[in-house]
């Protein structure tokens, strides 16, 4: 037999058995559904777990759990199953749309819970390490006080979710306090406790911070840490003894600081450049200005993200340090151990330093030591709390800083504020009146990019979620370097204008976020005047 016959041969025995094989399958069937079978396997799951929670539940007497039992064995999956219908129909009624819409509206809630982390799993513990239960002991007096702790945890947890910088605890009256959340600057009451339970929170918190729980009239500081999904917080803890009780500051340092560059942090491409190009010097200083709560600390980390650790030596002194660089040295401010600011930078002029970072200037001899370390070829970055750059000249001044000083040392002035962000989800465009649409086209701004908040659940009706800032910078050129170092300028007359000016330098870059949608009018007014 030739290889072709053999071929053809084979060919037609596969295509008989292919044949026979295809009507045998057919005529066979499987003898169950499989969703039927994955839907009887998960109402047996859903029985046991019925079952279960009657097991264990306290309200069911133990005569009686045999009987509860063998009822939620059959009634129970089928109870949810209705209870469940019926509030998929009571939200169709409320909201005027379809079963159909709600469920998936449900159903996408759901899948976003299980995919999103879990904030309020979180842990509060001391600097040493020891968790708040820890610290409160096991046993009789654990069991009594764990509503205590949770109810503490539970107040840290949503101050982070809501992105708060700030948890204010305050008595109210003899019979209440209130906890208030600081989120964009802007304070909002979140919660009213009665005063012994809030009292038991205030312990609870200043324990676990190391701090003396019998004092109540003194004030104190501490501090603490608190374990969560994201990592690691840190936060600072104030109290002083008030006229109907103890209030509480509490405040958050988010690591988050060091995520910062000088683009999102809201300067412009033009001032970019000078910050950057003064950096790149080998000495100078750059000296970052503004009132509390408006950013200095935030900047002057996105400046060092201009810096490259690797091949500078970097050295910050903090109060306290805020984000951790793993390729800088940090020193931390302690005045019980006598650690100020002035004994710090002196001891790290003789570490080699390439630059400096001052946390902020307080005193003539941390802003000497600042100034002079910039004339024998450091960088030095510093904050320092004044209202504008001219103020900061009178500040230096008022100080004790020789004029002489201040001109040669210094280089950049930035002064800055923090403005909210208008709620992406809910802003509209702006209704201005008639002068204001006058103002704004005589200065040659189309008001038609104007919008204004409006206020939703994203935003818990506020109409703004996040902040950027808006700056005022000046470069320091000889001339007015001359100026300063002869004496020539009018501490009155500095500050006066200087104020002016530079709450017209920050105005105009504000109306520019509030031209492009950023923020409001409403809000510029409220931040610059």
């Amino acid at each position: 037999m030739g290889m072709s016959a053999f071929a053809g041969c084979f060919q037609a025995q596969h295509l008989i058995a292919g044949v026979v094989s295809g009507v045998i399958l057919s005529s066979i069937s499987l003898p169950f559904d499989p969703v039927r079978l994955i839907g009887l396997i998960g109402w047996v799951y859903i029985c046991f777990y019925f079952v279960q929670r009657v097991q264990f539940s306290p309200l069911v007497s133990k005569s009686y759990k045999s009987l509860a039992k063998i009822t939620t064995l059959f009634v129970g999956p089928l109870l949810l199953f209705v209870l469940l219908l019926l509030d998929v129909r009571k939200k169709s009624l409320e909201s005027n749309r379809g079963v159909f819409a709600v469920i998936r509206e449900q159903m996408e809630h759901i899948s976003a819970s299980l995919g999103s982390k879990d904030v309020s799993a979180i842990q509060l513990v001391d600097s040493s390490g020891r968790s708040i239960t820890e610290i409160y002991g096991h046993g009789k007096r654990k069991r009594e006080d764990s509503h205590i702790l949770d109810l503490t945890e539970q107040i840290v947890a949503d101050a982070l979710k809501e992105q708060a910088s700030d948890i204010l605890i305050d008595p109210t009256d003899e019979q209440a306090y209130t906890v208030r959340f600081r989120v964009d600057g802007v304070l909002r009451e979140v919660d009213r406790i009665e005063a012994k339970m809030c009292q038991a929170v205030i312990n609870s918190i200043k324990a676990v911070a190391n701090m003396d729980i019998a004092e109540r009239r003194r004030p104190q500081d501490g501090a603490f840490l608190a374990k969560t999904a994201d990592g690691t917080m840190s936060f600072r803890v104030a109290s002083a003894g008030a006229v109907n009780g103890e209030k509480l500051s509490i405040r958050v340092l988010r690591q988050s600081a060091g995520m910062f560059t000088l683009t999102n942090i809201g300067m412009t491409g033009k001032q970019r450049a000078i910050i950057q190009d003064a950096v790149a010097k080998p000495s100078g200083t750059v000296l970052i200005c503004g009132p509390t709560g408006s950013g200095k600390t935030t900047t002057m980390y996105a400046v060092l993200e201009e810096i490259d650790l690797f091949t500078r030596n970097v050295i910050t002194v903090e109060d306290p340090i805020e984000c951790v660089l793993p390729n800088a040295s940090q020193i931390e401010v302690n005045p019980k151990a006598d650690i100020t600011f002035a004994k710090s930078l002196r001891s790290i002029l003789r570490q080699d330093p390439d630059v400096i970072c001052v946390g902020e200037i307080r005193d003539e001899e941390t802003a000497a030591i600042a100034l002079r370390a910039s004339q024998t070829g450091h960088l030095v970055l510093a904050t320092i709390h004044t209202s504008s750059n001219a103020s900061a000249l009178v500040r230096l001044l008022d100080l004790g800083v020789s004029p002489l000083l201040m001109s040669s040392g210094l280089d950049v002035l930035v002064s800055q504020r923090l403005v909210r962000r208008l709620c992406k989800g809910c802003k509209k465009p702006a209704e201005l009146s008639q002068s204001q649409i006058h103002d704004l086209s005589r200065k040659g701004i189309d008001y038609k990019g104007v919008f204004q908040a409006v206020g939703c659940e994203q935003c818990h009706g506020t109409g703004y979620r996040g902040r950027t800032g808006i700056f005022d910078i000046l470069t320091l050129d000889q001339q007015l370097k001359a100026g300063i170092a002869g004496g020539d300028l009018s501490i009155t007359n500095l500050k006066k204008e200087g104020d002016q000016k530079g709450r017209s330098n920050l105005h105009k870059q504000g109306l520019k976020k509030v031209v492009s949608g950023i923020t409001s009018l409403q809000e510029l007014k409220r931040v610059v005047g």
